[in-house]
């Protein structure tokens, strides 16, 4: 067998059995946590955004979320996206990443009911229904079963070696050494783990090893705890170059860490003996003894934490000083009092609040500018946010008219209602789509190419008009003035000019040969497209927003007949 090799007592290990298997059990966990969030979808951000008014609440949804997509890394990115954009404190995301710590014990607890032994069971039922499955949610639901069984099935193939390991002289030595000077197991647990970047793999290897006799119970509880310390390197690697937000809730993320591991090192002993007499109070299997220590261990110094938040917040603060980029969005006025005793008042202050949505749209689609222009990926994550923000606004703005919607409006206020929810759609739509653009810049860069000077002259002459438009469209949104309405028609028919231009001189240069990269001229013609769609979503604002239709309907006509229709 390839790798085999002998140790000094002839015991034979199968490296590449240990090597492939963890390949298995990380890819397995990473393809069932994408099932998961495709089956989720956009949900996953809308649980967070709407159910993490309170640090306990937000404790919960990190466990939950956490279980879902099986990395308390991803959870704790998408908190510290929505600090970013204003719609959660850092208290709050704090919540989350505390609650997301406790999810990831899921991991350890099912591998100690030994669900391994059913592992191929999973994979072919999950091929099967990845590969037949006509529906999108049913090839999801076949991801999430072949990746479970892929995650098993590898700790079951390293996990015959990995007991075969614990008789070797040399490992015995070093359990020894573990159980004589347990930091020794706390600083192997760290380093183990930031280099397979996954703490459920790490305990999985400690719960096969302790099961077979190679370490004692208090020489495999420090390879936990480091575990968990271990697995804060991402999030760390993560903040590099991000925003302060980020940054200061990783340093929360390794302080709670850090923190819990101290004080059960300090109870180790105990502690050991604790788990100990449970197990056999209760007769549980060594798998699952580690599984309940990492659960346990993990729920206390939650529980520890939890007062502590504002603290470990003021202290990441102090130790990283300056003001937050955050997105600044009221929703406060947003008041339900308001939309049972004066509706027609609320809908008002939810025009307001749509306005603050559309300049967001503004700041999204610049920041998708930059990119274009600087190839940075910072701005296609501040775009990311921005285009978080506006989401977030859509739900409850969208919530909050459906409480003015259970009250008596007139017909005046009914037509306000109804262009008004339009206008929130169509702002939302043009997030979506620069989302989009960012997704082929992103398509480019990666296959190093670039645009030529003409290229980008056109993409930022649309990316003005779309911009000004925008501008001119809030203006209407608010005033109603037909002066504004005729400056956008035509800013609207030289979007459509500029593009078809610039489509014309694009194909010239394919049909010339002097497109240097396929990709990019393969997007470009794509590029342009969205751009000329966002600027009819905001056209649209006009339209929804104009309770003089008369007025609309004579600029459309005018549009017409000057496009010779």
């Amino acid at each position: 067998m390839l790798f085999a090799t002998q140790s000094i007592n002839q015991v034979s290990i199968h490296w590449d059995f240990i090597i492939g298997g963890l390949a298995l059990f990380l890819f397995g966990i990473e393809f069932m946590g994408n099932g998961l969030k495709s089956i989720a979808g956009s949900k996953l951000r809308d649980y967070i955004d709407r159910y993490t008014s309170k640090p306990w609440k937000g404790m919960l949804v990190g466990m939950i979320l956490t279980v879902f997509i099986q990395s308390s890394s991803a959870t704790s990115a998408i908190a510290i996206s929505f600090v970013r954009a204003g719609l959660m404190s850092l208290e709050q995301s704090v919540g989350i990443i505390i609650g997301a710590n406790i999810g990831t014990t899921i991991t350890s607890f099912l591998i100690g009911l030994k669900v391994e032994a059913l592992a191929l069971y999973f994979v072919f039922l999950g091929v099967l229904v990845f590969m037949f499955g006509k529906r999108k949610k049913t090839t999801y639901a076949g991801q999430i079963l072949l990746g479970f069984g892929m995650l098993f099935f590898g700790l079951r193939l390293m996990g015959d070696e990995l007991s075969l390991l614990g008789q070797t002289e040399a490992f015995a030595q070093l359990a020894t050494a573990m159980g004589e000077h347990p930091i020794l197991g706390v600083i192997t647990g760290v380093l183990m783990t930031a280099l397979v970047q996954s703490s459920s793999a790490m305990i999985g290897i400690v719960q096969k090893i302790y099961e077979a006799g190679g370490l004692t119970l208090t020489a495999s509880l420090p390879l936990v705890f480091g575990s968990n310390i271990g697995t804060t390197i991402t999030a760390v690697i993560a903040s590099i170059g991000g925003s302060l937000a980020a940054k200061r809730a990783a340093a929360i993320n390794v302080l709670f860490n850090v923190l819990g591991t101290v004080l059960f090192m300090f109870l180790l002993y105990p502690f050991a003996d604790f788990i100990e007499a449970l197990s056999q109070q209760f007769a549980i299997a060594p798998m699952m003894q580690i599984a309940i220590a990492t659960i346990i261990r993990a729920l206390i110094i939650s529980l520890i934490a939890y007062p502590f938040i504002k603290t470990m917040v003021a202290f990441a603060k102090k130790i990283m000083p300056g003001e937050e980029e955050k997105i600044d969005v009221d929703i406060e006025v947003l008041d339900p009092k308001l939309a049972e005793s004066l509706p027609s008042g609320a809908l008002g202050v939810t025009k307001q609040v749509t306005l603050k949505m559309g300049e967001l749209a503004a700041d999204c689609i610049n920041a998708s500018r930059d990119y274009f222009n600087k190839h940075a990926g910072k701005y296609k994550d501040v775009s990311r946010q921005y285009e978080d923000a506006i989401n977030s606004l859509d739900s409850k703005i969208t919530e909050y008219m459906m409480q003015i919607a259970h009250e008596s409006l007139s017909d005046t206020d009914t037509d306000d209602f109804i262009s008004t929810l339009q206008v929130i759609k169509n702002i939302e739509r043009v997030g979506d789509l620069t989302m989009n653009l960012n997704e082929f810049y992103e398509l480019a860069f990666d296959d190093k190419a670039s645009f030529s000077k003409h290229a980008l002259n056109d993409v930022n002459e649309m990316y003005e008009t779309v911009l000004e438009m925008n501008r001119l469209a809030l203006s209407h949104f608010m005033e109603h003035d037909e002066a504004i309405l005729r400056e956008l028609l035509d800013k609207e028919n030289y979007l459509d000019l500029v593009e078809e231009k610039a489509r014309e001189r694009h194909f010239k240069r394919m049909a010339n040969n002097e497109c240097a990269s396929d990709v990019a001229a393969g997007v470009y013609v794509d590029i342009l497209g969205t751009l000329e769609r966002i600027g009819d979503h905001i056209f649209n604002i006009v339209k929804e927003a104009d309770s003089d239709t008369h007025a609309y309907e004579q600029a459309i006509a005018q549009k017409m007949l000057e496009q010779g229709f």
